[in-house]
């Protein structure tokens, strides 16, 4: 799902209203139906079209599970999509950045009421107030997006193999003044994963990936997913992305997106996977084999007293449909949306990817609303 704002679900594709002071109420195993088979061919049925090249779904409970894959491996061959294939899987890389925080956090390594001036000296200017490690996990900071690579797609694309190092985005971040006072609002934005990346790799020495793997992907069985770093292909089977572009003569062409240095990306966003690993991630996280109790209340730990606020110390995002409390997270990268959603006690799980030909796009991609339509009937 991408970043969930006020008017979305699951990759800014459901129009449904989002409130902050929800009823603390989560589905229940014996009240979960199947997966409603029929339902969910339909959702992703007749792909390749205008908005989606591929679709992997993968919807699971205590009622059963559903698997299902369709559109093309690419536009040229018109091979059928392959089922496990590996894609960009964006911001749900949060959630395994913010894990491994908590798992630091478990450890005594990580004071998550100490301020990251204390673990990332100078890297903030002396205009911010300290700034908790808490505050970085739940959006709370008030510190400011950093520097990027372009702001449309078009500018994006011409630098799609250069390298921008995340100390040099987090220390444009740092020179700047703060969005707002430090717990007073959430705010949404890629910088509190980028600072939280850094301050993992100070506090252990080594990489991020190298980190992010021991904590996190190695204990939940995610044997398929990496972190590519600077080397801009997706490694092993992949469906290939594309972005509809409008030529001076009014007619669109799908340009191909899937090699894609997305250093800058880092630890909120740089992260390859396929939808049985992202739902071994769910299924790993929600049973405490990751973060361990008591620690996993944070993973569903919004701020209190913030108004609209949503996203906890998890990485997630909460959502209410039909009484239910569902935890998500979305992601999106030129050519590719990936989301996870389940409830606490795992009654229902959903994962999916979708080559998705406007990635990016602020609109609701019909080829997903009908899969989260049908995934939490």
């Amino acid at each position: 799902m991408r970043d969930l704002r006020r008017r979305s679900l699951l990759a800014g594709a459901l129009a449904v209203p989002l409130t902050a002071a929800l009823p603390a109420v989560s589905a229940s195993a014996h009240d979960t139906p199947a997966p409603d088979a029929k339902a969910l061919r339909a959702a992703i049925a007749g792909l390749p079209d205008a908005n989606a090249t591929a679709a992997l779904v993968r919807v699971g409970g205590t009622g059963g599970g559903w698997r299902g894959s369709s559109g093309v491996q690419d536009l040229e061959s018109g091979r059928p999509a392959d089922p496990d294939a590996r894609f960009r899987a964006g911001s749900t890389t949060k959630v395994v950045t913010a894990a491994a925080v908590l798992r630091l956090a478990d450890e005594g390594r990580i004071d998550l009421n100490t301020p990251v001036q204390h673990y990332l000296p100078g890297l903030l200017g002396r205009q911010f107030r300290p700034v908790t490690v808490r505050q970085l996990l739940n959006h709370t900071s008030g510190i400011p997006a950093g520097e990027g690579l372009g702001t449309t797609f078009e500018e994006v694309y011409a630098h799609r193999f250069d390298t921008l190092a995340p100390q040099r985005v987090a220390a444009s971040a740092g020179a700047k003044k703060p969005e707002f006072c430090q717990g007073r609002q959430q705010h949404y934005l890629n910088i509190n994963y980028t600072f939280l990346g850094l301050l993992i790799e100070r506090v252990t020495g080594r990489s991020y990936a190298s980190e992010a793997t021991r904590l996190v992907l190695a204990p939940a069985g995610m044997r398929d997913t990496y972190f590519p770093g600077t080397d801009p292909r997706i490694l092993g089977p992949h469906n290939r992305g594309y972005q509809v572009v409008k030529r001076a003569d009014g007619t669109t062409e799908f340009v191909d997106v899937t090699e894609w240095n997305q250093a800058d990306r880092f630890a909120a966003g740089d992260m390859i996977s396929t939808v049985a690993d992202l739902e071994r991630l769910l299924t790993g996280l929600f049973r405490g084999r990751i973060v361990p109790r008591p620690r996993l209340r944070e993973v569903f730990s919004v701020p209190a007293g913030i108004t609209g606020a949503t996203y906890s110390a998890g990485g997630l995002q909460r959502f209410e449909s039909d009484g239910k409390v569902y935890w998500v997270k979305s992601g999106g990268r030129y050519g590719y949306n990936a989301a996870i959603a389940a409830t606490c006690d795992l009654s229902r799980t959903v994962v999916y990817s979708v080559n998705s030909t406007d990635a990016k796009s602020e609109d609701a991609n019909p080829v997903i609303v009908r899969i989260i339509t049908a995934a939490l009937k």
